[in-house]
């Protein structure tokens, strides 16, 4: 069994994460930690973590993206089975045993499950909340969960090396939407992707909507480039968000240039939906929590609505090995 991370600026978490896949009940296997340049101590956090264990290897990550962070982690462990892990997690203590037994029971190359959004009472748990609830994400189980079978993605994933070796592993050339893009590649080769609700990872969203707008906006830029790539992947619940941000705002200009209130309908409606629906979602949740939900939904429909039809993608960056 082998754990890869490729992670920036997760000093703070990055300890409590590796203790999670040291604590698997299956075994931990070998760990492999590619960091990227970083604003905080996160290299200094992960090569004491190393020191302190021999199953560790830290791996530099110089061109800092994802993508290329995994494959470098990749390639620095032998295991047949790789388990995708991510610096914002805590695996439960079943987590691989889970995994291992759902491979062999359905023959699946891939399998994940739920990512459970948690976080601190305020913005981080509202915008946790929102990414549970079928009004923030659309019919993607594994915000949320539902029943064990075929799955476009999940969240995560702990991979057979011989399918991450049948297709190539990561594309390094994209920033957003590699998982999935990954999973395609897999599913288009003959394999299966496998969604297995049991497994629950809680994973610790953004903070701030500053941070949720920026990461959303980056998921619908990097969702147009991948599905120019991969027009057979396309789905429906993709193109809900641009839709509403052409419908919202046409009507609303309509309704500006001919004075008719009347065009002012589809914007009101959208409003009224995500008030209701988020204070719905927020339900559970304490009033300073409850109160910022709809406003976490409207960021994430505008920026990933926004980011898929203007975002401008990045070139890869290009970094001395």
């Amino acid at each position: 069994m082998a754990f890869v991370l490729a992670v920036r600026n997760e000093e703070a978490d990055l300890a409590a994460t590796v203790a999670s896949i040291r604590a698997q009940r299956h075994g931990s296997g070998s760990l492999a930690i590619a960091v990227a340049p970083s604003d905080d101590d996160t290299l200094a956090v992960a090569r004491q973590l190393a020191a302190d264990d021999a199953g560790i290897t830290v791996v530099d990550n110089p061109r800092s993206w994802v993508s290329h962070g995994l494959n470098r982690a990749i390639a620095a462990t032998s295991a047949e089975f790789v388990v995708r892990v991510d610096g914002h997690c805590t695996l439960p203590p079943d987590y691989t045993s889970l995994a291992v037994e759902a491979l062999d029971r359905t023959g699946a190359d891939v399998v994940g499950g739920v990512q459970s959004a948690t976080g601190a009472p305020g913005t981080q748990q509202a915008v946790a909340m929102a990414m549970s609830s079928r009004l923030g994400v659309g019919n993607s189980r594994f915000h949320y969960g539902g029943s064990a079978g075929p799955s476009d993605t999940v969240y995560l994933g702990v991979f057979r090396r011989s399918a991450l070796d049948r297709v190539g592993g990561f594309d390094e050339t994209l920033l957003r939407n590699q998982d999935y893009e990954l999973n395609w590649r897999i599913r288009d080769s003959g394999g299966e992707v496998w969604f297995e609700p049991a497994m629950v990872v809680t994973y610790r969203p953004r903070p701030s909507l500053r941070a949720l707008a920026s990461q959303y906006r980056q998921y619908g830029t990097w969702k147009r480039v991948m599905l120019k790539r991969h027009p057979r992947s396309l789905r429906a619940r993709q193109l809900v968000a641009p839709v509403m941000v052409v419908g919202v705002t046409g009507t609303a200009a309509v309704a500006a240039w001919t004075e008719d209130p009347r065009w002012l309908l589809p914007a009101v409606t959208y409003a009224a939906a995500v008030t209701v629906g988020g204070l719905a979602a927020g339900r559970s949740a304490p009033t300073v929590s409850r109160i910022r939900v709809p406003a976490a939904l409207a960021v994430m429909h505008w920026a990933w609505g926004l980011g898929f039809l203007f975002g401008r993608p990045v070139p890869p960056p290009v970094a001395e090995d």
